[in-house]
Order: structure tokens, then sequence, then C-alpha cells
């Protein structure tokens, strides 16, 4: 059967190509503890003093939604599907976060008009999220998401960035 309709094809790979895009300067990474049995935990619960933000010099714009109920929303989410359920008593786990930002951070550019390597400013953020055994009280799990931070996005653009970094780091995390 013939296709009447190639802009659809078309339309789904601008779709995800931008997707990507969107992400492809993210680097996640995690570490857990090999000695923990990732399978025994059934509950976590959040420490009160999860952060978003370090801006020394002040020079980042903060999206027009709240960070840190997006990244908690996030986190819920994700270890929800892996099972796990959010608890006030007994938590397995005590879960925490902290992001970042370096509005001056250097790195390696592309000249555009050269197309030779150069020094420039890069800023850069960061997220962190941590997960520590509330019976051993160890770090069992943590994980780390870096990207430049881009110039004024539109607010889906940041959730999106949010949500590819965390679903991320918890893929990371052993079953």
């Amino acid at each position: 059967m013939k296709n009447n309709r190639p802009w659809l094809s078309v339309l789904a790979v601008a779709l995800l190509l931008g997707c990507a895009s969107v992400t492809k300067d993210i680097e996640v990474d995690a570490v857990a503890d090999p000695d923990v049995d990732f399978s025994s935990y059934q509950t976590y619960s959040w420490v009160a003093a999860s952060a978003i933000l370090n801006d020394p010099d002040a020079q980042w714009d903060a999206p027009g939604f709240d960070p840190v109920m997006e990244i908690k929303s996030l986190v819920d989410a994700a270890l929800q599907k892996r099972g796990m359920s959010q608890t006030t008593f007994d938590p397995d786990l005590l879960v925490a976060f902290g992001a970042g930002v370096d509005m001056a951070a250097l790195g390696v550019k592309e000249d555009p008009d050269t197309k030779a390597n150069m020094l420039a400013t890069v800023p850069q953020g960061g997220l962190v999220l941590l997960m520590m055994d509330t019976e051993t009280g160890y770090l069992a799990w943590v994980g780390v998401a870096t990207g430049e931070v881009q110039d004024n996005p539109p607010d889906k653009t940041v959730k999106k960035r949010l949500d590819y970094a965390v679903s991320e780091m918890i893929k990371k995390m052993p079953k």
C-alpha cells in the first residue's frame, strides 16, 4: 500500500530530532553501592533540605514554574514507576537533590566563522539526586546530570530537559 501522507513521516522524524536536540548536551551518570540489594527498597521519603540553586553571582533567570516541585514530581513518578511508594513513616530510603548553576563556566566551543575550537563562557547546570539507606545511614545511590544552561529557553523546554535528566538517572538505578 502506498503511503499517501509522506508529511506524517517527515513530521514524526522532525519531532524526534527536535526532542533529541533539546537534550543532546545533557550527560548523565550514576553510582550505586555494589553491596546494596535495590529490590528490597519499597518506600522512600524526601529530605526537607533539598535545594534547587547555587548561583553565586545571581546571573541565572529562573523558569516561570517552581523547579523544586517539578523535580520532586519527576522523581516521584520515576520511583513509583519502579514500584516504590512515598511514605512519611519508616521509609527504606531518604531522597534528596541539589541543583546548581555556574554562569561563568568556561568550555571549548567551535567558532562559527573559523570552525576552530576556542575557549568561551559556556554556562553549566547540574542536578544531583541522592538516595540514602535509612537502616545503615549510608548513601545507596547517587545520580548526576550536567548540561549547558540555555539562554532563556521556554518553560516547556526546561521541563523536557529536567524530565530527561531525571528519567535517565533513574534508569541507571539497579533493579
